[in-house]
């Protein structure tokens, strides 16, 4: 089986509504670009032979202003990973509007409690990230949340274990490359500022690209023994 999925992340779109990190305003694409994006997935997909998702980190109230709109009136779907701490405040997703993005279709993830690098965490940080939080996006949404999405990308062999205990389905990372269809561990793609599909989304779906991340999935299965 060849790796043919690519996962493309947003975190913002537009402009931020609530001061950032530092570095985290890279990630923020004009919301023309996100729109061209997504109404051109099925061409990049029939041109490449390849299956391009869509996901979202942090919960930016432009996921559901901007983001959901556009998903909508392409048909498609998308994961949206929460941060448990973050819901109903300023800038961010009420609980209210979650519910609307599962009923539009959507699927919604954690990216844990308060935005911290899982690798650092004590025993009760691995409870707040990796069990409350998911309790306190599931109370909200009214479902049951099976995926998760970790901060920054950052992992080790721990963490991925500790994910697999707790019984999450699938875990999104910022790991660079394709991924196996329905596989656990997903890499994905966090586009930033300067993104350009026109420019920028043929060398990522390349069939170099699809060998390279094949391979890689299969050294990542004996390095992390998932």
């Amino acid at each position: 089986m060849l790796a043919r999925t690519q996962v493309l992340t947003f975190h913002g779109i537009g402009d931020p509504i609530v001061p950032l990190a530092e570095g985290e305003g890279r990630y923020f694409v004009p919301s023309d670009t996100y729109r061209r994006t997504i109404r051109s997935l099925g061409e990049y997909e029939a041109r490449h032979k390849v299956h391009l998702t869509v996901t979202f980190d942090d919960g930016n109230l432009s996921d559901y202003a901007v983001g959901l709109p556009a998903l909508v009136e392409a048909g498609r779907s998308a994961m949206f990973a929460i941060l448990a701490g973050r819901i109903d405040r300023h800038g961010y997703l009420s609980g209210s509007q979650i519910r609307d993005m599962l009923s539009a279709g959507m699927t919604i993830a954690t990216h844990g409690y308060d935005h911290v690098d899982w690798r650092r965490l004590d025993e009760a940080g691995r409870q707040r990230e990796l069990y409350d939080a998911r309790r306190k996006i599931e109370d909200e949404a009214g479902q049951a949340v099976t995926e998760a999405a970790i901060p920054f990308g950052a992992f080790d062999r721990s963490v991925l274990h500790e994910l697999k205990a707790a019984g999450y389905t699938r875990v999104y990372t910022s790991t660079s490359g394709l991924s196996l269809d329905g596989s656990w561990f997903c890499p994905r793609w966090s586009v930033t500022e300067d993104f350009d599909p026109d420019r920028d989304m043929a060398s990522r779906l390349s069939l170099k690209e699809v060998i390279r991340s094949t391979a890689f999935a299969a050294l990542r299965r004996a390095r992390y023994r998932i």
